[in-house]
């Protein structure tokens, strides 16, 4: 018998080397090879990973698409919330493609990236439906690990959970702290998983966090994730319900009020 080693996820990262693939360079050849001039997205950045947001802002007439992204997997639309313009990219869904997106936002201009992603209730203790404030992602997934040395948890930034202290206390809605878990996996949340994660103090479970995390430790960003609490893993019918506009402005009340508490953070 060979001696246990630890799986390649572990193995030859070197998290603090610079890569040799960088965004900026993906970006530089995307302009070249479309015809793009250089330019600057908004300051404030959502992913909207099961894409509502971004479907009723087109529906709406409210977005238009952003000239000088030169993602080649995605668009990036543009709208004005209140007086503040905000960029959006919609179905980003999953750790990987979550960070990929966050490395060529800041690398963008962006200062501040907001993810807003649909997740499965896990405490049994808070309302449904509900947004959670996440403020720690147990790292079931493989992104964080090419950032951030191995751990149980990818925290938030402390100095936007600082600021983010009473933002939400107007809302005519429940927004609550607490930690997530972040799969990889989605279709093997086991009664045994859950059961384990409950036990952790988890309160749901999503798909991007502990990765967005990870990258905003790493390159010292400020990244915000909620779960927005919609579905227990459809076990019984009426499951996966946002209310009006399918969460859209309940979601866009989130993004307000993070804008308004961290948009001038340095």
């Amino acid at each position: 018998m060979t001696s246990p080693v630890d799986p390649p996820i572990l193995t030859d990262k070197y998290p603090r080397d610079q890569s040799v693939f960088r965004p900026e360079n993906l970006l530089r050849e995307g302009r070249r090879q479309r015809g793009l001039t250089q330019g600057k997205v908004p300051d404030v950045c959502l992913l909207d990973p099961d894409g509502d947001i971004v479907r009723w802002l087109r529906a709406s007439g409210r977005a238009q698409r952003c000239g000088v992204w030169a993602c080649y997997h995605t668009d990036l639309f543009t709208f004005t919330h209140e007086g503040r313009e905000i960029g959006v990219i919609g179905n980003a869904v999953g750790a990987s493609f979550a960070v990929l997106l966050a490395e060529q936002l800041f690398a963008s201009g962006c200062q501040l990236l907001i993810s807003i992603t649909s997740a499965g209730q896990i405490a049994e203790t808070i309302p449904s439906p509900c947004f959670v404030l996440i403020d720690k992602a147990l790292r079931d997934e493989g992104t964080s690990y090419h950032y951030l040395a191995p751990s149980d948890f990818a925290p938030a930034p402390a100095p936007v959970l600082a600021r983010l202290k009473g933002a939400f206390d107007a809302l005519p809605f429940s927004v609550v702290k607490g930690a997530a878990w972040t799969t990889d996996a989605p279709y093997r949340e086991t009664e045994k998983a859950i059961a384990a994660n409950r036990d952790r103090g988890i309160l749901a479970v999503e798909m991007e966090a502990a990765a967005l995390y990870a990258f905003a430790a790493a390159r010292g960003k400020s990244v915000v994730c909620f779960a927005h609490i919609t579905n227990q893993m459809a076990q019984s019918g009426d499951d996966f319900e946002k209310g009006e506009a399918d969460g859209a402005l309940t979601s866009l009340a989130v993004v307000r009020a993070v804008s308004d508490a961290l948009a001038t953070q340095e």
